[in-house]
């Protein structure tokens, strides 16, 4: 059994990577339908947050079916990580992540998310800031180092663990790597190996199939999977990985009514938490992960991107259902 505190996750738990502009919570409600074991939110600023920025604080939306799930904060000043995690603290998650991966520039640029892979010793400060600010437990999200020639990742490992962090997500890549390349996760795999290593540790990067998440499991050895990209469009992939870890078989791929019916969910509830204007921008990056491979879309997705009602869009999606199930039935 996988306990990050007092949470049970189970035997070999995955977990749902907090992704900008993605992992929102309508996004996590179908990942959490589909056999999320856990989830975290978008990365959230601890600036915002003390600024009482409105973008900021949105993102601390939680919700009672989405348990347990983490709150996931980034930054790079010791105090206003300690005051964040106060705040985080009042809307009752089950645990604090603190973002120590994010490559992108205008992170970085702010000596946060990864940009933090330059300086151990402010690592571990931010850290232990976090750690003694909340009755929770903190996890972090890290990468292997800053490039090639820093992967430090192990001692960070250790040093964290120290300082009082309940669990470790590890992206196999570096800073320099961005999301470019394969996923490295031998260090992952001593890292976990490592006796001196008392805590649960979560492999992340290019997780995108049943098989490659048991290869991993067996191969390294770690406690769980996080995934990220593969689950975009295809919340699926967390029931097929444990019904294949299971009984070593495949699920058959979602049908075209499946399809429809996560993709009816996700806007609808896109729109209730955002209002019918953003809810129906915001899905708009999602209609051509839901309906990949389907033959002569390009026609339903232009009107799928460019509809701003609800009702309309509702009625092209029940339109596909129609017409790729007809076309499924011919076949």
């Amino acid at each position: 059994m996988v306990k990050i505190g007092n949470i049970e996750l189970g035997d070999f738990p995955l977990l749902l990577a907090p992704m900008e502009d993605v992992s929102d919570p309508p996004f996590r409600a179908v990942c959490k339908d589909n056999g999320a074991d856990l989830m975290y939110t978008e990365f959230i600023s601890s600036e915002g947050l003390i600024r009482d920025a409105i973008k900021s604080r949105k993102k601390l939306d939680i919700f009672d079916y989405e348990r347990p799930i983490g709150i996931q904060i980034f930054g790079g000043d010791e105090e206003a990580m300690a005051m964040a995690t106060q705040i985080v603290d009042t809307v009752n998650p089950d645990l604090v992540d603190i973002n120590f991966g994010c490559p992108v520039k205008k992170v970085v640029c702010k000596g946060a998310g990864a940009g933090v892979l330059k300086d151990i010793e402010l690592m571990v400060r931010l850290t232990e800031a976090v750690v003694k600010s909340t009755k929770l437990p903190v996890t972090v999200k890290t990468r292997l180092g800053w490039d090639e020639n820093s992967k430090n990742v192990e001692d960070v490992a250790k040093r964290l663990q120290d300082v009082g962090i309940a669990a470790l997500s590890i992206h196999g890549r570096t800073r320099a790597q961005m999301y470019k390349g394969e996923a490295d996760w031998t260090l992952i795999g001593k890292i976990k190996n490592n006796p001196n290593i008392k805590i649960p540790i979560f492999g992340n990067g290019d997780i995108d199939s049943p098989e490659k998440a048991v290869e991993y499991k067996n191969r390294y050895g770690v406690d769980g999977v996080m995934i990220g990209r593969a689950a975009i469009g295809y919340p699926w992939i967390f029931n097929e990985i444990k019904h294949y870890m299971a009984t070593g078989q495949l699920l058959p791929a979602p049908t075209i009514a499946q399809r429809v019916e996560v993709c009816r969910k996700h806007l609808t509830k896109s729109v209730e938490w955002k209002g019918e204007g953003l809810g129906v921008l915001e899905m708009r990056r999602h209609y051509t992960s839901y309906f990949k491979g389907l033959n002569h879309f390009k026609e339903f997705r232009t009107k799928l991107v460019t509809l701003n009602k609800l009702e309309e869009i509702l009625a092209v999606i029940s339109q596909v259902e129609e017409h790729y199930s007809q076309e499924v039935a011919q076949q």
